[in-house]
């Protein structure tokens, strides 16, 4: 047996976190302490010259506790206290030169608060659910994916390596007598994507044997849009407002020299393939022919 002999007590162990009885699909290490004993096997016994001719033992422990606590993880949250939900939508004077197109009672342009790229957010979760508004804890579902989707938003109209999105919106048009709180005058959103196809693509996504280290050919013919997330708040269609956002987004991408548009659609979306034909766009056969897949791809040419 040796001198020093260590006993360990418990182990650290990961369990699933659980909300309002709904288990959380991420796990977190629970925060249990290790506990590790050292004993002297040897022990010094020394007589002693008193009275009671006694001995005494002496016994030495050591004791020492580990806590195993998990990483911080920068996390980041939606601060609300930071949004103005009830705020006014920016007057035309406002707004100064920001490109608009103005329809019937609508203007379509581009977000300009983050209270409009909030809402716009909120609408696609809105949108997503659409068709599951009575599953349990949808409320929860709904918001958390508008706070993920408000940050990827902010972040990807951040132009990046070339690369740019624009979040582009429908509000109700400034009337003379009341004005609009933001969250109710965002009634459309889509994103507009100005994207670089990579090397050997001659389409978005297409499965190629690219070289492990390809590179992005930005050259004119290899600059395309890319539309996506349109949607309209359920008590504001049939008015025109998603052909008008389309249209006002092919004319943004047309101004920046990009004469290819494509967007994807889903193969059990027949009103959407009706709108996007009619808007001149057109399938890409050889992409639906090679990527098996619950979408259609579709492409408009600009003339």
């Amino acid at each position: 047996m040796s001198p020093m002999s260590t006993i360990p007590i418990h182990r650290p162990e990961f369990g699933t976190l659980f909300f309002n009885g709904s288990p959380n699909p991420y796990k977190c290490p629970r925060v249990t302490s290790s506990w590790t004993m050292a004993m002297d096997s040897k022990f010094s016994l020394t007589k002693k010259n008193d009275i009671n001719n006694d001995y005494s033992m002496k016994k030495k422990e050591e004791l020492s506790v580990q806590l195993s606590t998990p990483p911080i993880s920068k996390v980041e949250t939606l601060n609300s206290n930071n949004l103005q939900f009830d705020r006014l939508q920016p007057s035309d004077q406002e707004l100064g030169r920001v490109n608009r197109f103005e329809f019937g009672q609508f203007v379509a342009r581009e977000a300009v608060l983050d209270e409009e790229y909030w809402t716009a957010a909120w609408l696609r979760a809105e949108s997503h659910w659409e068709n599951r508004a009575y599953e349990r804890y949808v409320d929860n579902y709904k918001r958390k994916f508008s706070e993920q989707e408000f940050h990827a938003l902010k972040r990807r109209c951040k132009v990046q390596n070339g690369d740019s999105c624009s979040c582009i919106i429908t509000v109700r048009k400034e009337q003379k007598n009341a004005k609009h709180s933001t969250l109710k005058s965002v009634v459309g959103t889509l994103d507009l994507n100005i994207r670089y196809l990579l090397q050997g693509e001659t389409y978005p996504g297409e499965r190629v044997k690219a070289p492990l280290f390809c590179c992005i050919n930005r050259t004119p013919p290899s600059r395309y849009g890319y539309i996506a997330n349109l949607c309209v708040i359920k008590s504001a269609r049939r008015q025109g407002i998603a052909s008008n956002m389309l249209s006002f987004a092919i004319g943004t991408a047309k101004s920046n020299g990009v004469t290819q548009v494509y967007v994807h659609v889903e193969k059990n979306n027949s009103p959407a393939q009706i709108l996007y034909q009619k808007m001149g766009f057109e399938m890409v056969e050889m992409a639906n022919s090679q990527l098996m897949e619950e979408t259609y791809l579709l492409l408009r040419l600009q003339t």
